[in-house]
Protein backbone atom coordinates (compact mmCIF):
# COMPACT_ATOMS: atom_id res chain seq x y z
CA UNK A 1 0.00 0.00 0.00
CA UNK A 2 2.80 2.29 0.70
CA UNK A 3 4.55 2.02 -2.50
CA UNK A 4 1.38 1.94 -4.09
CA UNK A 5 0.03 5.16 -3.47
CA UNK A 6 2.66 7.51 -4.56
CA UNK A 7 2.74 5.55 -8.02
CA UNK A 8 -0.94 6.49 -8.18
CA UNK A 9 -0.24 9.99 -7.02
CA UNK A 10 2.52 10.26 -9.45
CA UNK A 11 0.20 8.67 -12.41
CA UNK A 12 -2.47 11.27 -11.63
CA UNK A 13 -0.30 13.68 -11.84
CA UNK A 14 0.66 12.84 -14.88
CA UNK A 15 -2.59 11.85 -16.91
CA UNK A 16 -4.33 14.56 -15.76
CA UNK A 17 -2.41 17.42 -17.23
CA UNK A 18 -2.37 15.67 -20.91
CA UNK A 19 -5.61 15.45 -20.87
CA UNK A 20 -5.86 18.68 -20.40
CA UNK A 21 -3.49 20.10 -22.54
CA UNK A 22 -4.68 17.42 -24.80
CA UNK A 23 -8.03 18.18 -25.43
CA UNK A 24 -7.82 21.69 -24.96
CA UNK A 25 -4.45 22.41 -26.59
CA UNK A 26 -2.88 19.30 -28.84
CA UNK A 27 -5.88 18.65 -30.60
CA UNK A 28 -7.53 22.08 -31.31
CA UNK A 29 -3.89 22.93 -32.83
CA UNK A 30 -3.91 19.88 -34.70
CA UNK A 31 -7.25 20.58 -36.22
CA UNK A 32 -6.02 24.19 -37.09
CA UNK A 33 -3.01 22.37 -39.30
CA UNK A 34 -5.08 20.04 -40.60
CA UNK A 35 -8.32 22.58 -42.03
CA UNK A 36 -4.94 24.95 -42.98
CA UNK A 37 -4.03 22.01 -45.48
CA UNK A 38 -7.33 20.51 -46.51
CA UNK A 39 -9.92 23.57 -46.67
CA UNK A 40 -12.57 21.96 -45.30
CA UNK A 41 -14.54 22.47 -42.23
CA UNK A 42 -17.17 20.05 -40.99
CA UNK A 43 -20.03 21.37 -39.38
CA UNK A 44 -19.25 24.79 -39.67
CA UNK A 45 -19.02 27.58 -42.53
CA UNK A 46 -15.92 26.98 -44.10
CA UNK A 47 -15.64 28.95 -47.29
CA UNK A 48 -12.03 29.19 -49.25
CA UNK A 49 -11.45 26.45 -51.52
CA UNK A 50 -11.64 22.50 -50.76
CA UNK A 51 -9.38 19.68 -51.48
CA UNK A 52 -5.78 19.61 -50.02
CA UNK A 53 -3.75 22.36 -50.27
CA UNK A 54 -6.78 24.74 -51.80
CA UNK A 55 -6.94 27.36 -48.67
CA UNK A 56 -3.38 27.09 -48.73
CA UNK A 57 -3.06 28.35 -52.35
CA UNK A 58 -6.34 30.46 -52.12
CA UNK A 59 -4.84 32.92 -48.89
CA UNK A 60 -1.57 33.08 -50.33
CA UNK A 61 -2.69 34.47 -53.81
CA UNK A 62 -4.57 37.07 -52.15
CA UNK A 63 -2.54 40.74 -51.85
CA UNK A 64 -4.51 41.44 -48.38
CA UNK A 65 -2.83 37.92 -46.80
CA UNK A 66 0.89 39.66 -47.94
CA UNK A 67 -0.28 42.99 -46.48
CA UNK A 68 -1.13 41.58 -43.42
CA UNK A 69 1.65 39.64 -43.06
CA UNK A 70 4.34 42.81 -44.08
CA UNK A 71 2.18 44.75 -41.55
CA UNK A 72 2.55 42.63 -38.99
CA UNK A 73 6.39 42.26 -39.42
CA UNK A 74 7.13 45.33 -39.49
CA UNK A 75 5.35 46.77 -36.47
CA UNK A 76 7.08 44.12 -34.82
CA UNK A 77 10.48 45.02 -36.07
CA UNK A 78 9.49 48.69 -35.71
CA UNK A 79 8.24 47.72 -31.78
CA UNK A 80 11.19 45.88 -30.96
CA UNK A 81 13.77 48.58 -32.37
CA UNK A 82 12.20 51.73 -30.60
CA UNK A 83 11.29 49.58 -27.29
CA UNK A 84 15.45 48.16 -27.15
CA UNK A 85 16.66 52.27 -28.23
CA UNK A 86 15.15 53.30 -25.49
CA UNK A 87 15.12 50.21 -23.29
CA UNK A 88 19.32 50.34 -23.69
CA UNK A 89 18.84 54.24 -22.60
CA UNK A 90 16.27 53.19 -19.17
CA UNK A 91 19.34 49.73 -17.95
CA UNK A 92 21.59 52.80 -18.30
CA UNK A 93 20.30 55.33 -16.06
CA UNK A 94 17.59 52.66 -14.02
CA UNK A 95 20.50 50.23 -13.11
CA UNK A 96 23.89 52.14 -13.47
CA UNK A 97 23.57 55.40 -12.45
CA UNK A 98 22.67 56.89 -8.74
CA UNK A 99 19.90 59.60 -9.55
CA UNK A 100 17.35 60.70 -6.74
CA UNK A 101 14.54 58.73 -6.80
CA UNK A 102 15.69 55.32 -8.71
CA UNK A 103 13.15 52.91 -7.22
CA UNK A 104 10.25 55.23 -7.64
CA UNK A 105 11.22 55.38 -11.28
CA UNK A 106 11.71 51.39 -11.79
CA UNK A 107 8.31 50.88 -10.03
CA UNK A 108 7.09 53.81 -12.80
CA UNK A 109 8.31 51.77 -15.72
CA UNK A 110 7.20 48.49 -14.54
CA UNK A 111 3.58 48.79 -14.46
CA UNK A 112 2.56 47.98 -18.34
CA UNK A 113 3.45 44.38 -16.82
CA UNK A 114 0.16 44.82 -15.26
CA UNK A 115 -2.21 46.14 -17.67
CA UNK A 116 -3.67 43.98 -20.11
CA UNK A 117 -3.71 45.13 -23.81
CA UNK A 118 -7.10 46.14 -24.22
CA UNK A 119 -6.55 48.65 -21.33
CA UNK A 120 -2.98 50.22 -22.88
CA UNK A 121 -5.42 50.23 -26.07
CA UNK A 122 -7.90 52.70 -24.56
CA UNK A 123 -5.70 54.69 -22.52
CA UNK A 124 -3.53 55.15 -26.04
CA UNK A 125 -7.45 56.32 -27.23
CA UNK A 126 -7.88 59.07 -25.13
CA UNK A 127 -4.30 60.44 -25.53
CA UNK A 128 -3.78 60.25 -29.37
CA UNK A 129 -7.84 59.91 -30.59
CA UNK A 130 -9.92 62.94 -31.76
CA UNK A 131 -10.27 65.33 -29.13
CA UNK A 132 -7.17 64.15 -26.97
CA UNK A 133 -4.63 66.43 -26.04
CA UNK A 134 -2.11 65.13 -28.15
CA UNK A 135 -5.11 64.54 -31.22
CA UNK A 136 -3.98 67.28 -33.32
CA UNK A 137 -0.52 64.91 -34.25
CA UNK A 138 -2.92 63.18 -36.35
CA UNK A 139 -1.87 59.71 -34.81
CA UNK A 140 -5.82 58.21 -34.43
CA UNK A 141 -5.79 54.79 -35.92
CA UNK A 142 -2.48 54.83 -37.41
CA UNK A 143 0.32 52.12 -37.20
CA UNK A 144 2.56 55.09 -35.48
CA UNK A 145 -0.02 54.58 -32.71
CA UNK A 146 0.39 50.75 -32.13
CA UNK A 147 4.19 51.10 -32.65
CA UNK A 148 4.08 53.93 -29.89
CA UNK A 149 1.98 51.26 -27.41
CA UNK A 150 3.90 48.65 -27.86
CA UNK A 151 7.16 50.51 -26.91
CA UNK A 152 4.74 51.34 -23.86
CA UNK A 153 4.93 48.11 -22.64
CA UNK A 154 8.30 46.78 -23.81
CA UNK A 155 10.54 49.44 -22.79
CA UNK A 156 10.70 48.53 -19.16
CA UNK A 157 11.01 44.76 -20.10
CA UNK A 158 14.15 45.53 -22.41
CA UNK A 159 15.55 48.31 -19.60
CA UNK A 160 14.96 45.31 -16.57
CA UNK A 161 16.56 42.96 -18.55
CA UNK A 162 19.96 44.76 -19.82
CA UNK A 163 20.18 46.33 -16.70
CA UNK A 164 20.66 43.19 -14.74
CA UNK A 165 23.16 42.12 -17.04
CA UNK A 166 24.83 45.86 -17.04
CA UNK A 167 24.98 45.62 -13.11
CA UNK A 168 27.06 42.26 -13.56
CA UNK A 169 29.30 43.62 -15.78
CA UNK A 170 32.71 43.78 -14.74
CA UNK A 171 33.96 47.93 -15.36
CA UNK A 172 37.44 46.93 -15.62
CA UNK A 173 37.50 47.14 -19.74
CA UNK A 174 35.79 50.14 -20.02
CA UNK A 175 38.25 51.85 -17.44
CA UNK A 176 41.11 50.53 -19.33
CA UNK A 177 39.80 51.64 -22.87
CA UNK A 178 38.95 55.06 -21.21
CA UNK A 179 42.32 55.41 -19.89
CA UNK A 180 44.17 54.30 -23.00
CA UNK A 181 42.31 57.61 -24.42
CA UNK A 182 38.92 56.19 -25.69
CA UNK A 183 36.17 58.71 -25.73
CA UNK A 184 32.98 57.48 -23.23
CA UNK A 185 31.00 56.92 -26.38
CA UNK A 186 33.43 54.78 -28.09
CA UNK A 187 34.56 52.59 -25.05
CA UNK A 188 30.63 51.85 -24.30
CA UNK A 189 30.27 50.82 -28.36
CA UNK A 190 33.26 48.95 -28.12
CA UNK A 191 33.99 47.20 -25.10
CA UNK A 192 30.12 47.53 -22.99
CA UNK A 193 27.56 47.43 -25.83
CA UNK A 194 29.54 43.52 -27.58
CA UNK A 195 29.26 42.11 -24.05
CA UNK A 196 25.65 43.17 -23.48
CA UNK A 197 24.75 41.97 -26.87
CA UNK A 198 23.58 38.81 -25.16
CA UNK A 199 21.70 40.04 -22.92
CA UNK A 200 20.41 42.82 -25.72
CA UNK A 201 19.61 40.19 -28.22
CA UNK A 202 17.52 38.34 -25.63
CA UNK A 203 15.41 40.91 -24.67
CA UNK A 204 14.94 42.05 -28.23
CA UNK A 205 13.62 38.47 -29.44
CA UNK A 206 11.19 38.95 -26.67
CA UNK A 207 9.82 41.89 -27.18
CA UNK A 208 9.57 41.14 -31.13
CA UNK A 209 7.46 38.10 -29.95
CA UNK A 210 5.62 40.35 -27.55
CA UNK A 211 4.87 42.54 -30.84
CA UNK A 212 3.79 40.53 -33.07
CA UNK A 213 1.17 39.00 -31.28
CA UNK A 214 -0.54 42.44 -29.44
CA UNK A 215 -4.11 41.44 -30.37
CA UNK A 216 -5.72 44.04 -28.12
CA UNK A 217 -3.92 46.97 -29.49
CA UNK A 218 -4.56 45.83 -32.93
CA UNK A 219 -8.08 45.55 -32.27
CA UNK A 220 -8.50 49.17 -30.06
CA UNK A 221 -5.58 51.21 -31.94
CA UNK A 222 -5.94 49.87 -35.74
CA UNK A 223 -9.81 50.52 -36.15
CA UNK A 224 -10.67 48.94 -39.30
CA UNK A 225 -7.60 50.34 -41.42
CA UNK A 226 -5.05 48.42 -39.37
CA UNK A 227 -4.58 44.59 -39.42
CA UNK A 228 -2.28 42.13 -38.42
CA UNK A 229 -2.22 38.46 -38.40
CA UNK A 230 -4.03 38.14 -35.81
CA UNK A 231 -6.25 40.19 -36.11
CA UNK A 232 -7.08 38.72 -39.58
CA UNK A 233 -7.75 35.46 -38.23
CA UNK A 234 -10.66 36.93 -36.53
CA UNK A 235 -12.24 38.80 -39.24
CA UNK A 236 -11.85 35.51 -40.83
CA UNK A 237 -13.30 33.50 -38.97
CA UNK A 238 -16.13 36.16 -37.25
CA UNK A 239 -17.28 37.82 -39.71
CA UNK A 240 -16.09 36.02 -43.34
CA UNK A 241 -16.89 32.30 -41.89
CA UNK A 242 -14.02 31.19 -43.77
CA UNK A 243 -12.38 28.77 -41.15
CA UNK A 244 -9.83 27.16 -42.99
CA UNK A 245 -8.48 30.46 -44.23
CA UNK A 246 -8.49 31.56 -40.81
CA UNK A 247 -6.41 28.22 -39.89
CA UNK A 248 -3.73 29.10 -43.06
CA UNK A 249 -3.55 32.31 -41.03
CA UNK A 250 -2.87 30.25 -37.89
CA UNK A 251 -0.22 27.95 -39.04
CA UNK A 252 1.65 31.36 -40.56
CA UNK A 253 1.74 32.95 -36.41
CA UNK A 254 2.61 29.75 -35.24
CA UNK A 255 5.69 29.54 -37.55
CA UNK A 256 6.72 33.01 -36.92
CA UNK A 257 6.26 32.40 -33.04
CA UNK A 258 8.15 29.74 -32.83
CA UNK A 259 10.90 31.05 -34.81
CA UNK A 260 10.90 34.33 -32.68
CA UNK A 261 10.85 31.27 -29.45
CA UNK A 262 13.70 29.27 -30.97
CA UNK A 263 15.72 32.72 -31.60
CA UNK A 264 15.07 34.29 -27.70
CA UNK A 265 16.37 30.35 -26.37
CA UNK A 266 19.55 30.72 -28.04
CA UNK A 267 19.73 33.82 -27.03
CA UNK A 268 18.91 33.18 -23.85
CA UNK A 269 21.55 30.15 -23.28
CA UNK A 270 23.93 32.67 -24.39
CA UNK A 271 23.11 35.36 -22.45
CA UNK A 272 23.02 33.08 -19.23
CA UNK A 273 26.18 31.37 -20.05
CA UNK A 274 27.71 35.42 -20.11
CA UNK A 275 26.42 36.07 -16.51
CA UNK A 276 28.88 37.13 -13.73
CA UNK A 277 28.81 36.66 -10.45
CA UNK A 278 29.56 40.10 -9.24
CA UNK A 279 27.22 43.01 -8.70
CA UNK A 280 28.50 46.81 -9.66
CA UNK A 281 27.38 49.55 -7.53
CA UNK A 282 25.68 52.02 -9.28
CA UNK A 283 27.67 55.20 -10.08
CA UNK A 284 27.41 59.23 -10.20
CA UNK A 285 25.82 60.98 -13.34
CA UNK A 286 28.49 62.32 -15.17
CA UNK A 287 27.78 64.44 -18.62
CA UNK A 288 28.39 61.47 -20.78
CA UNK A 289 24.87 60.41 -19.46
CA UNK A 290 23.10 63.14 -20.88
CA UNK A 291 21.64 61.79 -24.01
CA UNK A 292 20.70 58.24 -22.23
CA UNK A 293 18.72 60.80 -19.07
CA UNK A 294 16.80 62.31 -21.81
CA UNK A 295 16.19 59.28 -23.97
CA UNK A 296 14.87 57.30 -20.25
CA UNK A 297 12.96 60.89 -19.76
CA UNK A 298 11.20 60.26 -22.81
CA UNK A 299 10.81 56.67 -21.95
CA UNK A 300 9.20 57.68 -18.84
CA UNK A 301 6.72 60.31 -20.33
CA UNK A 302 5.93 57.55 -22.73
CA UNK A 303 4.47 55.20 -19.90
CA UNK A 304 3.07 58.55 -17.64
CA UNK A 305 1.28 60.33 -20.09
CA UNK A 306 -1.75 57.30 -21.28
CA UNK A 307 -2.33 56.10 -18.05
CA UNK A 308 -2.94 59.58 -16.16
CA UNK A 309 -4.72 60.79 -19.45
CA UNK A 310 -6.73 57.52 -19.36
CA UNK A 311 -7.99 58.80 -15.48
CA UNK A 312 -8.83 62.24 -16.79
CA UNK A 313 -10.71 60.77 -19.24
CA UNK A 314 -12.73 58.20 -16.67
CA UNK A 315 -13.27 61.74 -14.90
CA UNK A 316 -14.60 64.21 -17.33
CA UNK A 317 -17.93 64.27 -19.00
CA UNK A 318 -19.18 66.66 -20.98
CA UNK A 319 -16.33 69.08 -20.50
CA UNK A 320 -17.05 68.88 -16.80
CA UNK A 321 -15.58 66.87 -13.94
CA UNK A 322 -17.73 64.25 -12.68
CA UNK A 323 -17.79 60.43 -11.37
CA UNK A 324 -20.70 60.18 -13.85
CA UNK A 325 -18.78 57.48 -15.70
CA UNK A 326 -17.84 55.10 -12.67
CA UNK A 327 -22.00 55.29 -11.30
CA UNK A 328 -22.79 54.28 -15.49
CA UNK A 329 -20.93 50.93 -14.78
CA UNK A 330 -23.87 49.84 -13.15
CA UNK A 331 -26.54 51.06 -15.70
CA UNK A 332 -27.30 48.35 -18.47
CA UNK A 333 -27.15 49.05 -22.18
CA UNK A 334 -24.69 51.82 -22.79
CA UNK A 335 -24.15 50.29 -26.13
CA UNK A 336 -25.66 47.47 -28.09
CA UNK A 337 -23.05 45.16 -27.41
CA UNK A 338 -23.19 45.63 -24.17
CA UNK A 339 -26.40 44.53 -22.87
CA UNK A 340 -25.71 43.68 -19.35
CA UNK A 341 -23.53 46.47 -16.97
CA UNK A 342 -20.42 46.90 -16.46
CA UNK A 343 -20.10 45.67 -13.45
CA UNK A 344 -21.69 42.54 -14.06
CA UNK A 345 -18.73 41.76 -16.69
CA UNK A 346 -16.53 42.40 -14.21
CA UNK A 347 -17.65 40.30 -11.50
CA UNK A 348 -17.89 37.31 -14.48
CA UNK A 349 -14.50 38.30 -15.11
CA UNK A 350 -13.61 37.36 -11.47
CA UNK A 351 -15.57 34.13 -11.71
CA UNK A 352 -13.59 32.96 -15.11
CA UNK A 353 -10.40 34.28 -13.83
CA UNK A 354 -10.75 32.61 -10.20
CA UNK A 355 -11.62 29.27 -12.10
CA UNK A 356 -8.75 29.33 -14.75
CA UNK A 357 -6.54 30.27 -11.55
CA UNK A 358 -7.39 26.86 -9.87
CA UNK A 359 -7.56 24.81 -13.09
CA UNK A 360 -3.88 26.63 -13.91
CA UNK A 361 -2.65 25.81 -10.37
CA UNK A 362 -3.48 22.06 -10.19
CA UNK A 363 -2.02 21.33 -13.78
CA UNK A 364 0.89 23.62 -13.32
CA UNK A 365 2.21 21.85 -10.00
CA UNK A 366 1.34 18.71 -10.81
CA UNK A 367 3.87 19.06 -14.14
CA UNK A 368 6.07 20.77 -11.49
CA UNK A 369 6.36 18.11 -9.30
CA UNK A 370 7.07 15.69 -11.85
CA UNK A 371 9.44 17.60 -14.03
CA UNK A 372 11.55 18.56 -10.41
CA UNK A 373 11.57 14.93 -9.52
CA UNK A 374 15.40 13.82 -9.47
CA UNK A 375 16.57 10.92 -11.52
CA UNK A 376 20.06 9.85 -12.57
CA UNK A 377 21.46 11.45 -15.56
CA UNK A 378 21.43 8.96 -17.81
CA UNK A 379 18.13 7.52 -16.87
CA UNK A 380 15.22 7.19 -19.45
CA UNK A 381 13.12 8.57 -17.17
CA UNK A 382 14.85 11.99 -17.29
CA UNK A 383 13.99 12.27 -21.26
CA UNK A 384 10.45 11.43 -20.30
CA UNK A 385 10.67 14.88 -17.80
CA UNK A 386 12.11 17.09 -20.88
CA UNK A 387 9.25 15.89 -22.87
CA UNK A 388 6.98 16.37 -20.47
CA UNK A 389 8.19 19.38 -19.50
CA UNK A 390 8.56 20.75 -23.51
CA UNK A 391 5.01 20.19 -23.76
CA UNK A 392 3.77 22.47 -21.24
CA UNK A 393 5.58 24.90 -22.48
CA UNK A 394 4.52 24.68 -26.00
CA UNK A 395 1.27 26.99 -25.49
CA UNK A 396 4.33 29.96 -25.27
CA UNK A 397 4.45 29.28 -28.84
CA UNK A 398 0.73 29.82 -29.62
CA UNK A 399 -0.84 32.99 -29.71
CA UNK A 400 -4.37 33.04 -27.20
CA UNK A 401 -5.92 34.63 -30.65
CA UNK A 402 -4.82 31.04 -32.07
CA UNK A 403 -5.62 29.12 -29.10
CA UNK A 404 -9.49 30.23 -29.11
CA UNK A 405 -9.86 29.71 -32.70
CA UNK A 406 -8.48 26.10 -32.50
CA UNK A 407 -10.87 25.72 -29.42
CA UNK A 408 -13.91 27.25 -31.47
CA UNK A 409 -13.75 25.12 -34.31
CA UNK A 410 -12.87 21.88 -32.19
CA UNK A 411 -14.94 21.65 -29.40
CA UNK A 412 -17.94 24.04 -29.75
CA UNK A 413 -18.30 22.13 -33.23
CA UNK A 414 -20.01 18.88 -33.33
CA UNK A 415 -19.83 16.40 -32.00
CA UNK A 416 -18.51 18.46 -28.62
CA UNK A 417 -20.20 21.48 -29.05
CA UNK A 418 -19.22 22.48 -25.56
CA UNK A 419 -20.75 25.19 -24.23
CA UNK A 420 -19.30 28.44 -23.67
CA UNK A 421 -19.71 29.17 -20.63
CA UNK A 422 -17.37 30.19 -17.27
CA UNK A 423 -15.46 27.27 -17.15
CA UNK A 424 -14.96 26.69 -20.87
CA UNK A 425 -13.85 30.12 -20.63
CA UNK A 426 -11.62 29.51 -17.84
CA UNK A 427 -10.01 26.32 -19.44
CA UNK A 428 -9.10 28.21 -22.47
CA UNK A 429 -7.32 31.25 -20.61
CA UNK A 430 -5.53 28.41 -18.38
CA UNK A 431 -4.19 27.10 -21.32
CA UNK A 432 -2.00 30.48 -21.84
CA UNK A 433 -1.70 30.70 -17.85
CA UNK A 434 0.02 27.47 -17.41
CA UNK A 435 3.56 27.92 -18.71
CA UNK A 436 3.73 30.64 -16.55
CA UNK A 437 2.55 28.82 -13.76
CA UNK A 438 5.23 26.04 -14.09
CA UNK A 439 8.05 28.94 -14.87
CA UNK A 440 7.06 30.54 -11.69
CA UNK A 441 6.90 27.23 -9.46
CA UNK A 442 9.26 25.08 -11.01
CA UNK A 443 13.01 26.51 -10.27
CA UNK A 444 11.91 26.75 -6.78
CA UNK A 445 11.53 23.41 -6.87
CA UNK A 446 14.56 22.75 -8.26
CA UNK A 447 16.02 24.21 -5.63
CA UNK A 448 15.07 22.49 -2.77
CA UNK A 449 18.40 20.60 -1.18
CA UNK A 450 17.94 16.80 -2.06
CA UNK A 451 19.89 16.33 0.85
CA UNK A 452 17.02 17.37 3.17
CA UNK A 453 14.61 14.59 1.50
CA UNK A 454 17.46 12.19 2.48
CA UNK A 455 17.43 12.93 6.15
CA UNK A 456 13.90 12.53 6.18
CA UNK A 457 13.96 9.16 4.92
CA UNK A 458 16.77 8.46 7.31
CA UNK A 459 15.07 9.23 10.17
CA UNK A 460 12.57 6.91 8.72
CA UNK A 461 9.90 8.74 6.62
CA UNK A 462 7.94 7.65 3.92
CA UNK A 463 7.81 9.18 0.53
CA UNK A 464 4.16 10.96 1.58
CA UNK A 465 5.32 12.27 5.25
CA UNK A 466 8.74 13.22 3.50
CA UNK A 467 6.81 15.42 0.89
CA UNK A 468 4.23 16.65 3.80
CA UNK A 469 7.61 17.72 5.45
CA UNK A 470 9.61 19.01 3.20
CA UNK A 471 8.51 19.98 0.13
CA UNK A 472 4.62 20.89 0.97
CA UNK A 473 5.82 24.15 2.55
CA UNK A 474 7.71 25.53 0.25
CA UNK A 475 5.00 24.30 -2.03
CA UNK A 476 2.17 25.97 -0.44
CA UNK A 477 4.64 29.52 -0.65
CA UNK A 478 5.19 29.54 -4.36
CA UNK A 479 1.91 28.23 -5.14
CA UNK A 480 0.41 31.81 -3.72
CA UNK A 481 2.64 33.05 -6.17
CA UNK A 482 1.72 31.26 -9.12
CA UNK A 483 -1.72 31.33 -8.19
CA UNK A 484 -1.69 35.54 -8.36
CA UNK A 485 0.38 35.59 -11.60
CA UNK A 486 -2.19 33.53 -13.66
CA UNK A 487 -5.41 35.08 -11.68
CA UNK A 488 -3.82 38.10 -13.34
CA UNK A 489 -3.61 37.33 -16.73
CA UNK A 490 -6.84 35.25 -16.72
CA UNK A 491 -8.56 38.52 -15.59
CA UNK A 492 -7.34 40.32 -18.34
CA UNK A 493 -7.00 37.88 -21.26
CA UNK A 494 -8.90 39.24 -24.34
CA UNK A 495 -7.31 37.36 -27.17
CA UNK A 496 -9.11 33.82 -26.65
CA UNK A 497 -11.90 35.22 -25.19
CA UNK A 498 -12.86 37.15 -27.73
CA UNK A 499 -13.57 34.19 -29.69
CA UNK A 500 -15.88 32.55 -26.82
CA UNK A 501 -17.10 34.21 -24.74
CA UNK A 502 -20.99 35.02 -25.46
CA UNK A 503 -22.66 37.53 -26.45
CA UNK A 504 -24.81 38.05 -22.96
CA UNK A 505 -22.36 37.49 -20.65
CA UNK A 506 -18.55 39.38 -21.97
CA UNK A 507 -15.86 39.47 -19.73
CA UNK A 508 -14.59 42.99 -18.59
CA UNK A 509 -11.80 43.42 -21.52
CA UNK A 510 -14.58 42.23 -23.81
CA UNK A 511 -17.01 44.80 -22.63
CA UNK A 512 -14.27 47.49 -22.57
CA UNK A 513 -13.33 46.90 -26.11
CA UNK A 514 -17.60 47.07 -26.52
CA UNK A 515 -17.47 50.60 -25.27
CA UNK A 516 -14.41 51.88 -26.79
CA UNK A 517 -15.24 51.05 -30.51
CA UNK A 518 -18.37 53.47 -29.89
CA UNK A 519 -18.17 57.03 -30.72
CA UNK A 520 -20.39 58.59 -28.18
CA UNK A 521 -18.71 60.53 -25.54
CA UNK A 522 -20.66 58.66 -22.90
CA UNK A 523 -19.57 54.91 -24.22
CA UNK A 524 -15.59 56.62 -24.22
CA UNK A 525 -16.02 57.96 -20.89
CA UNK A 526 -17.52 54.44 -19.45
CA UNK A 527 -14.59 52.24 -21.24
CA UNK A 528 -11.99 54.82 -19.71
CA UNK A 529 -13.82 54.40 -15.94
CA UNK A 530 -13.86 50.21 -16.72
CA UNK A 531 -10.16 50.27 -17.74
CA UNK A 532 -9.32 52.00 -14.88
CA UNK A 533 -11.40 49.29 -12.46
CA UNK A 534 -9.59 46.57 -14.55
CA UNK A 535 -5.77 48.17 -14.29
CA UNK A 536 -6.47 48.95 -10.41
CA UNK A 537 -7.67 44.70 -10.23
CA UNK A 538 -5.06 43.53 -12.17
CA UNK A 539 -2.24 45.70 -10.60
CA UNK A 540 -3.66 44.67 -6.57
CA UNK A 541 -2.99 41.39 -7.59
CA UNK A 542 0.12 41.64 -9.39
CA UNK A 543 1.48 43.86 -6.15
CA UNK A 544 0.29 40.55 -4.13
CA UNK A 545 1.85 38.13 -6.39
CA UNK A 546 4.91 40.14 -6.75
CA UNK A 547 5.48 40.64 -3.06
CA UNK A 548 5.07 36.73 -2.62
CA UNK A 549 7.12 36.15 -5.40
CA UNK A 550 10.23 37.95 -3.42
CA UNK A 551 9.25 36.42 -0.38
CA UNK A 552 9.23 33.06 -1.64
CA UNK A 553 12.71 33.14 -3.54
CA UNK A 554 14.18 35.17 -1.35
CA UNK A 555 15.62 32.28 0.35
CA UNK A 556 14.06 28.73 -1.18
CA UNK A 557 15.01 26.54 2.38
CA UNK A 558 13.14 29.23 4.35
CA UNK A 559 9.80 27.88 6.35
CA UNK A 560 10.97 24.45 6.73
CA UNK A 561 10.40 22.46 10.03
CA UNK A 562 13.65 22.99 12.11
CA UNK A 563 15.13 20.17 13.29
CA UNK A 564 13.18 18.45 16.30
CA UNK A 565 15.28 17.64 19.72
CA UNK A 566 14.72 14.06 20.87
CA UNK A 567 14.56 13.58 24.19
CA UNK A 568 17.33 10.90 25.54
Amino acid sequence: MEKTAPRVAIAVMVFLPLAFLGLFFLWPTLRIIGLGFSGTAAGLGSGGSAGFGGALREMFGRTRTWTTLFWTLEMGLLGTIFSVFLGVAGAWVLYGLRIPGRRVWRTLTGVPFVLPSVVVGVAFQNLLGPGAPLGFLGLSESRAAIILAMVFFNFSLVARIVGNAWMRLDPRPAQAARALGASPARAFLTVTLPRLGPAIFAAASLVFLYCITSYGLIRVLGGVKITTLEVEIYLETASYLNLSGAAVLSILQILIVLAALGINGIARARFERAGALRTVPPRRVRPEDTFALVLTGFGILLVAMPLIFMVVASLRLAGRWTLANYRALGQPGIVAQLPGTAWAAWGYSLQVALLSCVISLVMGLSVALVVSRRVPPNSRWRGAQELFDMLFSSPQGVSAVTVGFGMLITLQAPPLSLPANAAFLAAAQAVVAVPLVLRSVLPTLRAINPHLREAAATLGANRLQSFVTVELPILARVSGVGAGFAFAISLGEFGATSFLARPLEPTLPVAIFALSSRPSAQAQGVSAAASVVLALTCALVMFVAENGFAAATRDPQRGLPKKRRTRT
